[in-house]
């Protein structure tokens, strides 16, 4: 559904040597804010896997110990480590070797009923598309999938990465990242655009007094799912390491094709990622299905770190978990230098962005959850999110202009039917 859709940019890199003025007024150059860039990426992903190992820890004592208690603990540091996470998806975008692997941890929507039971609605819906909807591996000790049988006997990591992950060549065949282990802790939301979350019991991990089944096998598909997340997240982290490999690759040729990624970046996260296939698709066709933290009603905050995350890169500033700050010089220096005025756009274009996206949070927290403000019969609801959707589209815009004022070629912002062909999208949706 997505679509490529080129930034305006003409000019050579030469312009970000542009001399102004005495030495202090000098822009930084491109090495030097792409070194910022690297930095920031190496504290998100290191603070990433800080927070996936505690929620390892509350998970396991969940598993020890299952009661309510232990659960709510589990899901709060699930919430918890999304903060982090959340703030280094703007890296995705224009660098390969993170967007070849974020399927691994943060892929979505998914078919649940791949992984564990579900309503009876959802094992009778259409499996047209993908056999393995809803074929239950903690269930299910042997699978079969496109025409392979699969020995489920144990679940281990490889039967999760190499024959359950997007099994069949089906991306919504998810069985590993935040959202499997989403789902193992608040169950499906079947509230639809109504009220409420997940709300599997704890006792679905109790041996002793299982409920839901097959609780031993449940309990190790969720401890072998986190501990994949934690060295998935430790790997990434030490890419972006003064030796790692995407710092080497983005650093080459004194910068260059850093400032191409930091851009794709920042554009297409905010464009085509955020405000259209996260919030506008979702809010066109009403459908809780399309929001991101979907089983827990957690989407307004990933939604709001997703723009913290964009803040960050462009004003070359982090605060990690500790409360240490991370910052450098920045692509606002850069356009600030060539223009004061371009730059004060772009930078009150985020603050309103941020504005709005606080709005949609604080309503989440005490109006109602994201899935019922995009419900087809609540038009104040509806506003919210749109309102944060045109402003991320308004600062899409900004970046554009930055990309044309600096002159960086190769940046290609990603679209979206939702906001570029939305009569398109209504037509394959009717029904």
């Amino acid at each position: 559904m997505n679509s490529l859709r080129p930034a305006i940019a003409t000019a050579s890199f030469a312009v970000i040597l542009i001399l102004a003025g005495p030495a202090s007024a000098e822009p930084p150059t491109a090495a030097s804010v792409v070194s910022t860039y690297a930095d920031i990426a190496a504290a998100t992903f290191a603070d990433s896997h800080t927070a996936a190992v505690a929620l390892q820890k509350k998970i396991d004592e969940l598993l020890a110990k299952p009661n309510e208690q232990t659960l709510t603990a589990a899901r709060a540091a699930w919430i918890a480590a999304r903060e982090p996470y959340m703030q280094t998806e703007v890296f995705r975008f224009g660098n390969k070797l993170v967007d070849d692997w974020e399927g691994k941890v943060n892929a979505w929507p998914l078919d649940e009923g791949l992984i564990d039971y579900v309503s009876r609605a959802y094992t009778e819906a259409d499996t047209q598309e993908n056999e393995a909807y809803a074929i239950n591996v903690i269930a299910n000790k042997t699978l079969k999938i496109a025409g392979e049988t699969i020995d489920a006997t144990q679940i281990t990591p490889q039967l999760l990465v190499r024959s359950l992950h997007e099994a069949g060549g089906v991306e919504a065949n998810v069985a590993t990242g935040y959202h499997a282990i989403e789902f193992l802790l608040w169950g499906q939301d079947l509230n639809g655009t109504g009220k409420g979350a997940g709300n599997r019991p704890a006792t679905d991990f109790d041996v002793k007094n299982c409920t839901g089944g097959n609780c031993d096998r449940r309990a190790q598909y969720l401890r072998v799912v986190t501990a994949l997340l934690v060295d998935q997240l430790k790997l990434m982290a030490n890419h972006w390491t003064s030796a790692g490999v995407a710092r080497r690759d983005v650093m080459k040729d004194g910068g260059k094709p850093g400032l191409v990624a930091l851009f794709t970046g920042l554009g297409s996260l905010t464009y085509g990622e955020l405000a259209g296939e996260r919030m506008k698709l979702g809010l066109m066709i009403h459908d809780p299905e399309e929001e991101h933290d979907c089983f827990s009603d957690n989407t307004h905050n990933s939604h709001y770190f997703d723009t913290v995350g964009i803040q960050n890169i462009y004003e070359g500033r982090y605060v990690r978990l500790d409360g240490s700050v991370v910052k450098g010089p920045s692509v606002s220096d850069l356009v600030k230098a060539k223009s004061p005025e371009l730059d004060a756009k772009v930078r009150s274009a985020i603050a309103t962005t941020m504005q709005r996206m606080g709005d949609l949070k604080k309503r989440a927290e005490t109006v109602e959850a994201y899935d019922q403000m995009i419900g087809e019969d609540n038009p104040e609801g509806n506003a919210a999110v749109q309102s944060a959707i045109d402003a991320l589209a308004a600062l899409a815009k900004s970046f554009e202009e930055a990309i044309q004022l600096l002159g960086i070629d190769g940046v290609a912002i990603m679209g979206s039917d939702s906001l570029d062909s939305p009569g398109k999208v209504l037509e394959q949706n009717k029904g």
